[in-house]
């Protein structure tokens, strides 16, 4: 309630720990184990949370939180099938009604079952908060220092805001019960049968895949030929632009690659597995097909920095970059699955998720964004302003190494997005405090007006 209200950085961890350690000991009440798997999730979902307390872009952060939340599903929940992993986060929603009844039962019954039991309670809380807050004052009354202190560590307790903090209290209790009920009882969603499909005949099965795999094996060959032959006999044949031939051929190669996966599970789901031979002739297909499915996936990383090079780096951009090279991993999983089975294949692909969702956050898109076109700019002398001026405070440490006076056009919009009263230390991610510190030692020059910043943008705009 105290510490959500003003922005997510720290305070998240700070929320997240506590509520984590009741789930756990619900769980151990309950007589559940503690498996390796369920520390993994357990400590992954903490991980994720780190993103928001170090990167000021939301983007990342959001999507840190909400593979926080799914790992979180799958520590309390278990399991190690697809239904466990895909159907996981459905249990907490029916937590989210029986969650509250559950803990107030269960309080009940911690005081033996009296309501006055459960208000003695209450009345020992009311009392120690009482005596925090008179206590409290007086020292910080008494010692400049230690109401300084106080002042920069305790959250803000005003009546200001006062319904949404309570909108935040209802919401963080009934999500730590629903949490800690899901531990106590969780939805066994590995008992959830998927009926296997009917297995076809060799030819009917693997006809189609063999022709796939020669249409891949064709174009992975004029590849090959387009790498080592230069892209200009290409490009004049086509009559293409550089940029053009990139970013046609990217949407069309991760697209081959959604697709691509899509049809190995279909194939599995209908592989013939009757014998030895059945099982080889899967392998040695569906293998085949990966393989090559990894060189379509290179192309498309390098068509993507190509067009990168011509056009510079954008969020969308090093987005789908990096999808691509998950789904490569996927692709690499799945040949191993086949080497040494598929059972631990559901939770290696929502670890590697979980991870590049991680790792993503932790290597800053924006500061790296910046980077990117910084050292661009230097090469060709080629920037795009406007787009500079939205990116968050991740980018400021990149973007402090532009000349004047382009760096003080592109970091005069950032710093009053920050503002210029620094938020509560909770609320205040890593890198939203290093770019204070930054421009605070070097603000942008305030000559920097509208029209000297127009005339910049022009000049970048017809080079």
């Amino acid at each position: 309630m105290l510490l959500l209200g003003d922005g997510l950085a720290v305070n998240l961890l700070l929320v997240a720990i506590p509520a984590t350690l009741a789930a756990y000991f619900a769980a151990q009440e309950a007589g559940r184990r503690t498996r390796a798997w369920t520390l993994v999730w357990g400590i992954g979902g903490i991980g994720l949370l780190t993103v928001p307390a170090l990167r000021d872009a939301d983007w990342p952060s959001f999507l840190a939180v909400v593979s926080a939340v799914a790992l979180g599903s799958l520590a309390l929940h278990g399991g190690r099938t697809w239904p466990a992993v895909l159907l996981g986060p459905i249990g907490l929603f029916n937590a989210l009604v029986i969650g509250p009844t559950w803990g107030w039962t269960g309080l009940r019954e911690r005081f033996g079952g009296a309501r006055r039991g459960v208000g003695a309670g209450l009345r020992a809380l009311v009392v120690s908060l009482a005596l925090l807050l008179v206590f409290g004052a007086l020292f910080a009354g008494a010692d400049a220092a230690f109401a300084d202190l106080l002042g920069n560590l305790v959250p803000d307790a005003s009546a200001s805001g006062g319904f949404w903090r309570i909108v935040l209290l209802v919401l963080g209790l009934v999500g730590a019960l629903a949490a800690a009920h899901t531990a106590a009882a969780p939805v066994q969603w590995d008992r959830v049968e998927v009926p296997a499909g009917r297995p076809r005949g060799r030819v009917e099965w693997a006809l189609p895949l063999i022709v796939l795999t020669v249409l891949f094996a064709a174009f992975n060959a004029v590849q090959l030929v387009v790498l080592f032959g230069g892209y200009d006999a290409v490009l004049e044949k086509t009559g293409q632009t550089y940029a053009e031939y990139a970013r046609q051929g990217f949407w069309q190669l991760l697209l081959v690659t959604l697709l691509t996966l899509l049809v190995i599970v279909f194939a599995l789901r209908w592989a013939p597995r009757d014998d030895a031979g059945d099982r080889k002739l899967v392998r040695g297909v569906l293998g085949t097909l990966c393989g090559l499915a990894l060189v379509v996936v290179a192309s498309a990383v390098r068509r993507m920095d190509m067009y990168v090079e011509a056009y510079g780096l954008t969020r969308l951009r090093v987005s789908v970059v990096a999808v691509e090279l998950w789904l490569g991993l996927v692709i690499v999983l799945i040949m191993a699955a086949g080497v040494w089975g598929a059972r631990w294949l559901p939770r290696a692909v929502a670890a590697s998720a979980a991870a590049g969702v991680l790792a993503f956050g932790l290597m800053s898109p924006d500061g790296l964004i910046a980077g990117r076109n910084v050292q661009r700019y230097e090469d060709t002398g080629n920037f795009d302003l406007d787009y500079a001026r939205g990116l968050s405070a991740d980018a400021v440490p990149a973007l402090d190494k532009l000349t004047e006076p382009l760096r003080s056009c592109v970091l005069q919009s950032i710093a009053e997005d920050l503002g210029d009263s620094d938020g509560p230390w909770y609320a205040t991610s890593w890198g939203e405090g290093h770019a204070r510190d930054i421009l605070r030692h070097r603000p942008p020059a305030k000559d920097a007006d509208w029209s000297v910043c127009s005339r910049v943008s022009d000049d970048l705009m017809y080079r």
